[in-house]
């Protein structure tokens, strides 16, 4: 016989938070980190519709929030062999459609942000002398400032697509109007039109591959990959990094990728991590 929910019995009205925080934990302790928020969601839901027929006074799932392991990311289609990422480099810079997604599908794989913050860049935040681009908090996942160092290839990138979309607002200009960016499917619709398909490659798969291979072939501190991918992540002391932290070590990773990929674009030269 199935015994009843541990808070099968209880009224609504006398549910407090800690009771919905066990049940979290337990499935925590079993991996389902997914399952327990979609879980606390639905307990949300229903402790919403006894406030609203007076069975409570308040929602106390509500007050779990930031108390939950977070829900690691859904897992993106990418290329994490060298061998076959110089195969996909060398089909992104011998695209011959829109010039304007041609730039955006060589850019992609040299700053590995998530689609939509390579696709709605503006010219406001490039500082390309600097070779630096500030995406503000209002765009990014996290809602915090973010830092991406500009390679040198990057900057020449966007060098050559500033005559065409300098003047207006958006780096990836959409076809039908400057003042919008381009499609969000843009980039997708490309690399399908390329051949790869969605259980080999996508936009988002780039910081996978970025991930993997800065670690496994590069050697960089995880730490410093997971803070330029926009991670949270916290010092030894507890404290959230803030966009300017381990600058300078971000700006040679970023340089080191660019000429990584770069020979592997030209000739497939795989080079092994140093112990």
């Amino acid at each position: 016989m199935t015994s009843p929910p541990p808070i099968g019995k209880l009224r609504a009205a006398d549910l407090k938070a800690s009771d919905f925080l066990k049940i979290a934990r337990k499935m925590e302790a079993r991996q389902a980190f997914e399952s327990a928020h979609r879980v606390m969601q639905n307990c949300s839901q229903v402790m919403r519709y006894a406030v609203a027929t007076d069975r409570a006074e308040r929602n106390p799932v509500a007050d779990l929030r930031g108390a939950l392991v977070p829900a690691p990311e859904k897992n993106h289609a990418a290329v994490v062999d060298p061998v076959q990422l110089g195969g996909l480099l060398r089909a992104l810079h011998s695209y011959r459609g829109a010039g304007i997604v041609s730039m955006a599908l060589k850019l992609a794989p040299l700053v590995f942000v998530r689609p939509g913050e390579l696709r709605q860049a503006e010219w406001t935040e490039m500082d390309l002398d600097a070779g630096l681009w500030s995406i503000p908090a209002a765009r990014m996942k996290m809602r915090q400032p973010h830092i991406v160092p500009l390679a040198r290839q990057a900057v020449e990138i966007l060098r050559e697509l500033q005559p065409h979309t300098g003047s207006g607002k958006y780096v990836f200009a959409g076809q039908r109007s400057s003042q919008r960016p381009m499609s969000e499917v843009a980039v997708l619709a490309a690399l399908r039109l390329m051949g790869f398909d969605k259980d080999t490659v996508t936009g988002h798969g780039f910081r996978a591959t970025a991930r993997t291979l800065l670690d496994e072939v590069l050697g960089f501190r995880p730490d410093i990959i997971e803070h330029q991918l926009a991670h949270a992540v916290k010092d030894p002391n507890g404290r959230a990094y803030n966009r300017t932290t381990h600058l300078d070590e971000r700006v040679r990773m970023m340089q080191e990728w660019a000429d990584y990929l770069d020979r592997l674009r030209d000739s497939n030269v795989v080079q092994l991590r140093v112990a």
